[in-house]
């Protein structure tokens, strides 16, 4: 019996040392979608496809077909301007519509036609971004827009010159497209923060590498009507444009009336803290009194409304999102503070109409592509018109000289 039992305890002990000195084998093997890529995802896909084709995009919009209409400039009161340029492939509508401003103002003042250059604004505008960026440590906006006041921001840096001499086209292009530009400084800007490496010098001047292989140098020197400038001298001498004279006029309860405050959108990107902030009912006053008393204003606001149409290019508010008698300050910032009014556009209001229901009406420059629908119709072509309500709910500030607002503006701290 004890020999039995020993040797079952020898058989056991060979047999587990047996089993754990063995070695096993393992190879390597490229990956193979299997019944969750090959059905499961696939079915998915397929689904997502079937609805992407069959559903498109839907926006609830104002019938404005059975409307009199008066979208035919000629009806308006209308004040000089350069014709309608298109701003492309940018987000520079800011750029565009206070460019135009200015050239309005310089007619107004002294009788000349002059076209400044959209492009050189821009140029420095990037160069200050991208500044600020580098100061800020990355906590800063960078991107393509900015407000209509960054231009007098720009004259009063760098000056202004004409378009002739720098339009920002390069290799026989007929459009503006920043899209390739924007973005190559944007990854350069981003791999700084990656890489906390804020060298200033090195950042500004790798960024005006880039600005000028898309946009070319702008000159600093430049011969113009037989005589010689600098942007600075040709902003002083001929244009003439004291920057000191120009106001944004704003008009949101979220900060104090009767004094100059921040219009806190991220276009602001520098924290402006310059528009003078006024009640609804004088902002409407001094926008009228302006449009009809011989002064063009650049204006921004929201245009993606229901009642703001790509067919006819009026903008009015429909009642089934607010009566006509029913806008005012609570509904403006209502609508402001949720976000259903956004900082979408800068343009330039050249005109006035009043129809015959007491309405006014304004006619509106445009750059952007949605006022160039229709190249059939050479009234709509780069114009938009807004009735009064669209301006009282939907426009947020206006750029305007200050003489239009001198009945209120000693009322400011």
């Amino acid at each position: 019996m004890k020999k039995k039992i020993l040797l079952f305890v020898v058989l056991i002990s060979v047999s587990t040392t047996s089993m754990f000195s063995q070695k096993d084998k393992a190879y390597f093997k490229e990956y193979e979608p299997g019944y969750y890529q090959n059905f499961i995802l696939k079915d998915v896909r397929n689904f997502k496809e079937k609805t992407k084709t069959n559903t498109k995009r839907k926006y609830l919009k104002m019938d404005q077909s059975d409307l009199q209409l008066p979208n035919d400039p000629s009806l308006y009161k209308t004040y000089w301007t350069e014709p309608t340029t298109s701003q492309g492939n940018t987000g520079t509508c800011w750029d565009f519509s206070t460019t135009s401003f200015y050239e309005s103002e310089v007619y107004r003042m002294y009788g000349k036609h002059v076209k400044i250059s959209e492009m050189y604004t821009a140029y420095w505008e990037y160069v200050e971004k991208a500044k600020r960026f580098i100061e800020e440590r990355g906590n800063s906006n960078f991107s393509e827009g900015s407000e209509g006041n960054a231009v007098k921001r720009i004259y009063e840096k760098y000056g202004a010159i004409p378009r002739s001499l720098y339009d920002g086209l390069q290799n026989g292009r007929k459009y503006y497209s920043h899209a390739d530009m924007y973005k190559e400084m944007n990854t350069f800007l981003k791999s700084l923060k990656k890489s906390n490496a804020w060298n200033e010098d090195f950042a500004l001047n790798t960024i005006k590498s880039i600005l000028n292989h898309y946009m070319g140098i702008p000159p600093t020197e430049f011969d113009f009507d037989g005589k010689q400038y600098t942007p600075k001298s040709f902003l002083k001498n001929y244009l003439k444009l004291n920057m000191d004279d120009y106001i944004d006029v704003l008009s949101y309860m979220q900060e104090p009336y009767w004094e100059k405050v921040e219009y806190k959108v991220p276009d602001n990107w520098w924290h402006s803290k310059d528009y003078y902030n006024v009640p609804l009912d004088v902002f409407m006053e001094t926008w009228n009194y302006a449009i009809q008393n011989g002064y063009t204003m650049s204006i921004g606001g929201d245009v993606s409304e229901a009642g703001f149409s790509r067919k006819t290019n009026c903008a009015m508010i429909p009642d089934f999102d607010i009566p006509y008698d029913y806008i005012n300050d609570y509904a403006r910032q209502f609508r402001f503070s949720n976000k259903t009014t956004t900082d979408d556009h800068g343009m330039h209001c050249v005109g006035w109409y009043k129809a015959k229901d007491g309405k006014m009406w304004y006619l509106v420059k445009d750059s952007s592509s949605g006022s160039r629908n229709h190249t059939e119709n050479e009234a709509l072509f780069g114009y938009y018109f807004f009735r009064d309500d669209y301006v009282k709910l939907k426009m947020m500030d206006f750029a305007v000289h200050k003489d239009a607002l001198k009945k209120y503006i000693n009322r400011f701290k």
